[in-house]
C-alpha cells in the first residue's frame, strides 16, 4: 500500500471523530502508512526540516490498523490551519508531503518525538542581553535555518533576484534570547526606515533643551512617522542642524546602538535617497532599547511608530492574530524594500510576548518596474513575519 497524504487521512479521521465541536482541541498530521519504519523515518525527515521545537512534539502514532505522524499541538482550529500552512510551504521545499490540521484524539502512540536527535527536549538557550546575539544555540539554529531555506527557495522560484541581498533580525523579548541574526552587521540603504532614528536625534536635543516639543514639532514628528513625509523628515533635519548633526548627535550619545549608521543626506524631492545607511543589528538594538525604554521620550517615539499606517510585517499576514500590536516603520525605494518593528502578540494567558522582527530586501541596482518590485518584496517579508511569529508562537505555546 501507498503512503497516504495527511490531506486524505484527515477525511478519513474526521468521519472517524464523529461531528465537529467548538471545544475540539487540532493537532497537525503529515502523514500516514501501514508500514510503521517508514513513518518513523518520515519522522526524522520532519524533525529535520522544522527544527527541534516541532521535533520534540512529533508522535508516531497508531490508528484503525495505519501509523501517522502527528505534531501535538492541542490548539484551536485557526492555530492548527496557520500551523500546517507554514510546515506546508518548509516542507514542500524539501520534496516532502503537504501537512494538515486533523482533530485532537487520546492517539495510541507508539513512538515519541526525536527531541534534537537523540529523543530529549533540546537544552534552553542562555539568556542574555539584546547586543549578545546567541549563534548556535538550538532555537536560532531552528528558525534561521527555516528562513535560510525559505530565502533560499524563493530564489529558485525568482522571488528575490540573484543579485538582491537580504538581511533578518529577529529578538524575543519574553526569553531575552536573539532568534535570528542573518546578515544582521551589513550596511543597507536606509530609506525611510532611518526617520525613527531621527526622531531620537529630535527628542535628544529636546531633552537637552535645545529644542520645544510645540505643536508644530508635533505634526512633524507624526507626519514623518505615521505618513513618511519626506518634507517633515527634512523638517526635523533641519531642526537639529542638518544630516550631519543628526549623524553626530546619534554617535556621540547613543554609540552603542547607532554603530553601522551613517546620515549624510536630506531626502530628495524624488524620494531617491540612497545614500543613508543603517544595519539591521542597528534597527534591532534601537528597538531594544526603545521597548526598554531607554531612549529620549521612548513613550512618545513607540506612540509615532503605533500610529495606523502602513506595514509588511502584519498587515496581509494570515498567520498572525487579530488584536497584535505593532509598533514599526517601513522603508521603500525602488532599491530597498523594508519593515522594522515590535509586534507583541496577546496569549491565551492574557499575557503579552513581544518581539522584534527587521526585515530588508536590498537591489544593487533601480528596479525598472517600481510597484511591481516592492510589491513582491513586501510580499517576501509578509511570509518570513509569518514564519516568525508560526515558531514564537509554539516556542510559546501562545
Amino acid at each position: 500500500m501507498r503512503r497516504m497524504t495527511a490531506g486524505f487521512v484527515l477525511l478519513l479521521l474526521m468521519g472517524m471523530a464523529g461531528p465537529v465541536s467548538s471545544a475540539q482541541s487540532y493537532d497537525v498530521s503529515y502523514l500516514w502508512h501501514r508500514d510503521r519504519a517508514q513513518v518513523l523515518k518520515y519522522r526524522d525527515q520532519v524533525a529535520r526540516v522544522l527544527g527541534p521545537a516541532v521535533a520534540r512534539k512529533l508522535q508516531v502514532v497508531e490508528s484503525e490498523g495505519l501509523y501517522g505522524l502527528i505534531y501535538g499541538r492541542h490548539g484551536d482550529s485557526a492555530g492548527a490551519t496557520r500551523a500546517a500552512k507554514v510546515h506546508t510551504r518548509l516542507l514542500r521545499h524539501e520534496g516532502l508531503e503537504a501537512a494538515a490540521p486533523v482533530r485532537s484524539k487520546s492517539w495510541n502512540i507508539v513512538a515519541a518525538g526525536t527531541g534534537s536527535g537523540t529523543g530529549q527536549a533540546p537544552p534552553e538557550a542562555e539568556i542574555a542581553s539584546e547586543s549578545g546575539p546567541l549563534s548556535g544555540t538550538p532555537q536560532v539554529k531552528d528558525l534561521e535555518r527555516a528562513i535560510e531555506a525559505h530565502i533560499k527557495a524563493l530564489r529558485r522560484q525568482g522571488r528575490i533576484a540573484q543579485d538582491e541581498r537580504t538581511a533578518w533580525s529577529v529578538y524575543d523579548f519574553t526569553t531575552g534570547k536573539k532568534l535570528v541574526t542573518i546578515n544582521e552587521d551589513f550596511q543597507f540603504e536606509a530609506a525611510s526606515l532611518i526617520k525613527p532614528f531621527l526622531a531620537t536625534a529630535f527628542f535628544d536635543q529636546v531633552e537637552r533643551g535645545k529644542l520645544k516639543y510645540n505643536a508644530p514639532a508635533r505634526r512633524y514628528l507624526a507626519r514623518m512617522i505615521q505618513h513618511s513625509s519626506n518634507r517633515a523628515a527634512n523638517w526635523v533635519m533641519r531642526r537639529i542642524g542638518g544630516p550631519d548633526a543628526a549623524q553626530r548627535i546619534l554617535k556621540r550619545h547613543y554609540p552603542g546602538i547607532f554603530r553601522k549608521t551613517r546620515i549624510v543626506e536630506y531626502i530628495p524631492r524624488n524620494g531617491r535617497t540612497y545614500r543613508n545607511k543603517a544595519s539591521a543589528h542597528d534597527y534591532s538594538r534601537f528597538l531594544y532599547a526603545l521597548w526598554k525604554g531607554d531612549l529620549p521620550h521612548s513613550t512618545e517615539i513607540k506612540r509615532l511608530m503605533a500610529l495606523p499606517g502602513p506595514d509588511r510585517i502584519y498587515k496581509g499576514v494570515e498567520e498572525i492574530p487579530v488584536g497584535t500590536k505593532v509598533y514599526n516603520k517601513t522603508g521603500s525605494t525602488a532599491r530597498l524594500c523594508g519593515d522594522m518593528g515590535i509586534l507583541s502578540i496577546e496569549g491565551r494567558d492574557g499575557k503579552r510576548y513581544p518581539y522584534t522582527l527587521v526585515g530588508m530586501i536590498e537591489k544593487p541596482r533601480r528596479a525598472s518596474n517600481y510597484p511591481r518590485w516592492i510589491h513582491s518584496r513586501g510580499a517576501v517579508i509578509r511570509d518570513i513575519s509569518g514564519l516568525v511569529y508560526e515558531r514564537i508562537a509554539e516556542y510559546h505555546g501562545i
